[in-house]
């Protein structure tokens, strides 16, 4: 039987992902994506956009940078996404991979998906880390797993 391809999204470890996102949005010539439910109008910059929805949905203020996209607008490459941490590169990867096990897929049957894929990566010789539950808006749920090196990525 014949294993369909899965998509990815790349992401990146950052101290300030605003800043990281915008410089590779320029080298890749990607854009950032508007929020959730909103329709960003043509000239308008989707940060504005995000600026405003974070602050609806009650994000505090030292926490709106705590995360950043890019995408391919002509959705041939992968999705960026910039996340921040407080450590610097030492051990820890500062690239992972984000494996698409469940695309479209929401609630227990994402996390049902996700726990069938982890068992057949880890037959593979992946390790499973942990397990994060879905919390909605900003997370659906996902399995941080290791490769047999001990690289980080997530089943998402």
């Amino acid at each position: 039987m014949a294993l369909e391809t899965r998509t990815f999204q790349i992401t990146f470890d950052a101290h300030d992902p605003r800043t990281l996102s915008t410089f590779w949005r320029d080298v890749l010539g990607y854009v950032h994506p508007g929020p959730p439910g909103v329709e960003v109008p043509d000239g308008t910059d989707p940060l504005d956009a995000w600026d405003s929805f974070m602050e609806q949905v009650g994000v505090p203020p030292e926490q709106r940078n705590n995360a950043s996209a890019i995408e391919d607008p002509a959705g041939v490459g992968p999705r960026v996404f910039f996340q921040r941490v407080p450590e610097s590169k030492t051990a820890k990867n500062r690239v992972h991979l984000d494996v698409r096990a469940a695309p479209g897929l929401q609630g227990e049957e994402r996390m049902a998906a996700l726990e069938a894929e982890c068992e057949r990566v880890v037959a593979l010789g992946a390790t499973r880390v942990r397990r994060f539950e879905p919390d909605p808006p900003m997370s659906h749920g996902f399995i941080v797993m290791q490769d047999p090196e001990g690289n980080e990525w997530c089943l998402d």
